[in-house]
């Protein structure tokens, strides 16, 4: 199983040494490297100084080769465990964390979040990175974030709501209702109240308001802050705490929505990312889909530089232009594993980008490489389906040339070394069957060599077709005129339909396609045997078949037998074998007229290959 190396990262100053650690364990072992930050709702508003740490130590994570990622909750040891389940992360590198001074540190019995992991992880490997000593005094002061002091609006909201709840509880105490009752109305108008405003304070502030305003109404003496009963001031503390705590669960309830709703809404945009990524075909179109979905994520200008030379700007706003200076953009690579595709480069605008910002960022940059990757590999792929298709090509016309050529070779050179050798011997009928024997080879090696680069010029597209209006019984009668002279040991014959047929095609193509068609049923027939050329009219098409009485075609050849160099073990009647360039040159010529070539059985046996043709009107002026 592969090493799974996880660092944990934050705004602490030794988390450098820590990435760097995990850094040369991964390269050791070979395995993945992920860094991992998680931000806790309190962290949403970190120090200046704390920001610009993290963001340095994310930067060195990327630079190191790590795969950074960000999980939202308000548990750090529990989000950390959660993803080392997930993931099958084998080993766990961490800090020491910021050690408790003063009286905390004799007073604090609360367990550390490395402790925390190694409880909630047993049996996992975890290292720990002792700090520094030089270390520990430069580390960060951690201040609590203070709160936002209420805003006029939270003020008034709250005003309102302790107004709304003191009505309807002068209406219940009026009907004679419990004071129970009406602190349930305050503590429900507490709860509305935290649910609207905008932060904790104004939470705070509501609760005390309920308070107060319970005891000058519905205590006694009323009308003043005084209370004559003992329990009273039981009842206040307990209201406060119930109202403190109402407001805690909703500021959490609301906390919990928000990191909710960044995390769909990340996902969401990384699905409609890699929706249009998967739909972009060119490696131009993969980067400008890119800059343009994170131009409309993050409103800011964005720059590709697929090369350190080729940079292209995608403007937030329309008619800004590129800027000679990009030391104002925050550069983040697109790579996918070693393998770096470009840079993309992010405006700062003022104000740098949060760690959800980043995060965004780089998983759709991650989406862009795993693009770029896939349409290498595809490529690539491509190009070895081709090479090797070319490599099979040659390969099989050297091995189909070399040894179906070598019997007429054989017999042209044979009978031209007996003329020289011993022609005068010869009496002329014998010396006539020797030249016709010479003529046939050479005719027949001619009639290959025409098939093949026919069939190249088709397959590759650099035939140019001269079509013409033409009579298709003409065409067939042309064609009958240069079959192979082994013909006149067969009964050929030609059935015409019953009407003009007029077809617009290259008749010195077709001619050739009819030329095989018949030669081929010449060749695999007994001599004595019929062959029949039948036309025919079938809707728009014009239709022509070639068959014969012969043997016929094996049904496991059938599928086979307009395929590239495919000829059966059949031999020809005159024993030779073909290369099997014939058929399949037949099917490349009339597919390119926009026709079909089939094989059929013929009854009561036999073959019948048909192809048809579309028809042609021609215009007749007296």
């Amino acid at each position: 199983m592969r090493e799974h190396i996880l660092v944990c990262l934050s705004s602490a100053p030794s988390n450098e040494r820590i990435v760097s650690c995990a850094r040369e364990m991964a390269e050791h072992t070979g395995g993945m490297f992920t860094a991992l930050y998680v931000q806790t709702p309190d962290a949403s508003l970190p120090q200046e100084r704390n920001r610009r740490q993290l963001e340095g130590n994310i930067r060195l994570a990327e630079a190191a080769g790590a795969r950074v990622e960000t999980v939202y909750g308000e548990d750090v040891a529990y989000q950390i465990a959660e993803y080392v389940r997930l993931h099958h992360v084998t080993r766990i590198i961490l800090g020491e964390g910021a050690p408790p001074r003063g009286v905390r540190a004799l007073l604090s019995r609360k367990r550390s979040v490395t402790e925390r992991i190694s409880a909630l992880l047993p049996g996992q490997r975890i290292y720990v990175i002792p700090e520094r000593r030089n270390q520990t005094a430069a580390y960060p002061r951690v201040k609590k974030i203070r709160p936002k002091k209420p805003g006029l609006r939270d003020v008034l909201l709250c005003a309102l709501m302790m107004a709304a709840a003191t009505l309807i509880g002068l209406w219940f105490d009026a009907m004679g209702f419990s004071v129970s009752t009406v602190i349930s109305v305050y503590i429900l108008g507490v709860l509305i109240a935290a649910v609207l405003v905008r932060n904790y304070m104004s939470g705070a502030f509501v609760s005390l308001l309920s308070v107060i305003t319970f005891n000058f109404f519905f205590t006694e003496p009323k009308y003043t802050l005084l209370a004559y009963e003992q329990d009273y001031p039981v009842t206040f503390v307990v209201m406060f705490l119930v109202s403190i705590l109402t407001c805690s669960l909703a500021e959490r309830l609301k906390s919990t929505a928000r990191q909710f709703s960044r995390t769909s809404f990340r996902t969401q945009v990384l699905f409609d990312t890699a929706q249009m990524l998967h739909q972009a075909d060119e490696r131009e179109q993969i980067f400008e889909t890119t800059a343009k979905q994170l131009v409309k994520l993050l409103e800011r200008d964005v720059v590709m530089l697929p090369t350190a030379e080729d940079v292209s700007f995608y403007p937030a706003e329309a008619g800004t232009g590129c800027p000679s200076d990009l030391s104002g953009f925050t550069r983040y690579p697109i790579r996918f594993r070693d393998t770096v595709y470009g840079e993309a480069g992010i405006a700062a605008n003022g104000h740098p980008l949060d760690a959800f910002e980043s995060s965004l960022i780089l998983s759709i940059l991650g989406e862009c490489a795993l693009t770029l990757e896939n349409q290498r590999i595809g490529k690539e792929k491509e190009e070895t389906a081709v090479r090797a298709q070319n490599e099979q090509f040659r390969s099989n016309l050297l091995r189909s040339i070399s040894h179906d050529l070598r019997t007429p070779l054989t017999a042209i050179s044979g009978n031209a070394s007996n003329l020289l050798r011993d022609g005068a011997a010869f009496d002329e009928d014998m010396r006539a069957r020797l030249y016709q024997d010479i003529y046939d080879d050479s005719v027949w090696l001619t009639n290959l060599v025409e098939n093949l680069l026919s069939v190249s010029r088709v397959e590759e597209g650099r035939i140019r077709l001269k079509r013409e209006v033409e009579l298709l019984d003409d065409v067939i009668d042309e064609a009958l005129l240069h079959i192979d002279r082994h013909g006149a040991e067969h009964t050929i014959t030609a059935q015409p339909c019953g009407e003009l047929l007029l077809v617009k095609i290259d008749a010195r193509l077709i001619v050739q396609v009819l030329i095989n068609l018949v030669n081929n049923a010449i060749q695999y027939t007994p001599r004595g045997s019929s062959i029949q050329i039948i036309t025919a009219k079938r809707g728009q098409y014009a239709s022509v078949s070639v068959a014969d009485d012969g043997a016929g075609v094996p049904a496991e050849a059938r599928e086979r037998v307009f395929e590239m160099f495919y000829s059966g073990e059949k031999r020809s009647s005159d024993s030779r074998r073909g290369v099997g360039m014939g058929l399949a040159l037949c099917r490349s010529i009339v597919q390119a007229h926009g026709g079909e070539i089939s094989l059929r059985d013929n009854e009561p046996h036999g073959a019948v290959f048909t192809f048809t043709l579309p028809l042609s009107e021609v215009d007749l002026h007296e």
